[in-house]
């Protein structure tokens, strides 16, 4: 028999039984009589031949049971606590309970014990119903404990308060969280670490579901199911407003996703920047062509009119973190004897893309009542922030070919198209590698690249060895590296044009640009620079601190270090800085 029969067919012996005592003792029990002369008559009314075989039945049942319950929740411990006295009935503080508190790590030990309380007096609507109390009784030391594990329990104490106060009913979570203890560690980790996560598991709670799914620590959603989950969600005749708040709602679900996942630590760094890149890459074209469809039922269409955007920095080159902005250009073609649209209200060309482009922002950065989903920055269009947002395709390719600076040219190796119409990104794509591929003047880039980093240095000076983006010997150093290689040496080799760093720096090893030792050194301070960047932009708002944030975000950072403690891990990243230092001075020039 399958694991749901079994479950079923010892749901309904039990059930059964339970029939029999209430018969026999006429009241509301589920308790087997301890004496040996009910017990016999038990078993004869339940249909067995004595007390021995039924007893045999029973044992056989409850262990079938406790097996598959144990199979299934493997991960389940003790709710208990060894720590003391944990008491939150009545008005007063629990002196005890207070003591308690303090040593589990709890600092404002009297304030937590009286938000407990008005749990219990039914403060919020997941603690009203008494089952739900009941339940949150029993796994309140165990989830104290986790509270407390995160290195700050004050914090996560209110941080999960904040997240019960968003439940609209607890005995569901309340009963996952009894049966799955994982889940408390997962998330009071959350809550006292990772402030981006906390805040969305506190404004959307439904969020954990995504966590309870068998398949949630498997594969990571590819592109085709999110644009899946995108079309359901949010289909074509949905009104544009909605359509905005729809897509945030999906978006933010599967970003909390791979959030939890790079926390955990159950998916690389490159996995976890390109699935926040594939993200992004669906949420683009669906709103892409969203505001396309309201533009043309406004204005009509432009003859021969097209348009696709150009993302470049994390997000084209697939390396994208939580919280990172877009790098877009929005790009468009016409006819060359296109005039006004044809709808109801026609424009000319450049305003009806420039009002396309103006609503995609919008449609992207807006504060609904679902949030913002990123921000955009269009300051690497050719006009920069002083011409229109919208490109043409011919000035696009015109100006990459004759006039961009050395700085727009290591900025295009990471250009790609994320949206729009085919046909034209293609075009795109091929004018990219074109201006990519055309002969360069080495010493004045090469100058050019070293005045930039030392301006750099000059206008934005790193705080110091947990700068990670911008210390000598950071992760710039690394992209300048691949990006400078790719521009001097495309022309005779463009087979090492490639968005991601990584893979240029592979590609670059493949060409012969780069030694094996070298390439080496220069992979693996990536992929240790991408860890550490993954984790500290889900749990740092500003500059990192070890001396200053919980122990608990010092061991997982740490931990994406691959190294035992926060010394060690500051060690590794001073010698891995170091070495890239040497390889920028080598390989361009020395700052």
């Amino acid at each position: 028999m399958d694991f749901t029969g079994e479950l079923a067919g010892s749901y309904d012996f039990l059930r059964r039984i339970e029939h029999r005592i209430q018969m026999v003792a006429d009241e509301q029990t589920q308790t087997l009589p301890e004496d040996e002369v009910p017990f016999e008559s038990l078993a004869r009314f339940s249909g067995f031949a004595d007390a021995a075989s039924f007893e045999t039945k029973l044992r056989s049942t409850f262990e079938l049971v406790q097996g598959h319950y144990a199979a299934l929740f493997k991960d389940a411990e003790d709710l208990g606590t060894d720590a003391g006295s944990l008491v939150f009935t009545g008005g007063k503080d629990d002196p005890e309970t207070l003591e308690t508190l303090t040593r589990m790590g709890f600092k404002r030990a009297s304030e937590i014990a009286a938000m407990i309380r008005s749990w219990h007096f039914g403060r919020y609507s997941a603690t009203r119903s008494a089952r739900a109390r009941e339940l949150l009784t029993e796994i309140m030391p165990a989830l104290l404990t986790s509270l407390a594990r995160s290195g700050d329990a004050d914090q996560a104490f209110i941080a999960f308060d904040r997240f019960l106060a968003g439940l609209p009913a607890g005995v569901q979570l309340f009963s996952l969280l009894k049966s799955k203890s994982g889940l408390l560690d997962l998330i009071g980790t959350i809550l006292g670490t990772a402030p981006r996560l906390a805040q969305e598991l506190s404004h959307r709670p439904k969020v954990l579901d995504a966590v309870l799914d068998r398949g949630f620590f498997g594969s990571l959603p590819k592109a085709s199911e999110i644009a899946g989950l995108l079309a359901a969600a949010v289909p074509p005749e949905t009104e544009l407003d909605e359509a905005i708040d729809r897509v945030r709602v999906v978006a933010k679900e599967q970003a909390f996703r791979i959030g939890v996942r790079v926390l955990s630590e159950t998916v690389s760094a490159a996995d976890a920047g390109g699935a926040f890149s594939d993200l992004a890459d669906v949420v683009l074209a669906h709103l892409h062509e969203a505001v396309t469809r309201k533009m043309i039922r406004r204005h009509g269409r432009v003859t021969g009119g097209r348009s696709a955007v150009i993302a470049m920095g994390k997000l084209g080159g697939r390396e994208m973190t939580a919280g990172s902005d877009l790098d877009l250009i929005l790009i468009f073609d016409h006819d060359d004897k296109a005039e006004a649209s044809d709808g109801k209200r026609p424009v000319w060309p450049s305003q009806y893309y420039t009002r396309l482009t103006q609503r995609l922002i919008s449609a992207v950065t807006a504060p609904t009542a679902e949030g913002v989903l990123y921000e955009v920055d269009m300051r690497l269009r050719p006009s920069g922030n002083k011409g229109p947002v919208a490109t043409s395709f011919a000035s696009f390719t015109d100006y990459h070919r004759d006039h961009a600076w050395t700085w727009e040219g290591l900025a295009l190796t990471r250009a790609r198209v994320v949206a729009g119409d085919p046909g034209l990104a293609g075009e795109i794509g091929a004018a990219i590698r074109e201006a990519l591929c055309r002969p360069r003047d080495i010493e004045k880039i090469t100058a050019d690249v070293v005045d930039m980093r030392r301006l750099m240095l000059k206008e934005n000076a790193p705080y110091g060895v947990w700068d990670i983006k911008r210390s000598p010997g950071g992760l710039v150093d690394i992209e300048f590296i691949a990006q400078y290689l790719q521009i001097a040496h495309a022309q005779k080799a463009p087979d090492i044009l490639q968005v991601t760093t990584y893979r240029a720096l592979e590609r670059l090893v493949t060409a012969g640009l780069v030694a094996e030792e070298d390439g080496r050194a220069l992979k693996e301070a990536c992929l240790l620079y991408q860890r550490l960047t993954q984790v500290l932009r889900l749990c740092v708002s500003g500059p990192y601190d070890p001396k200053a944030v919980p122990s608990g975000l010092n061991r997982i950072v740490a931990s994406a270090s691959t190294m035992p403690d926060i010394g060690s891990a500051e060690a590794l990243l001073g010698e891995t800085q170091a070495q890239v230092a040497r390889l920028f001075s080598r390989f361009i020039g020395p700052l």
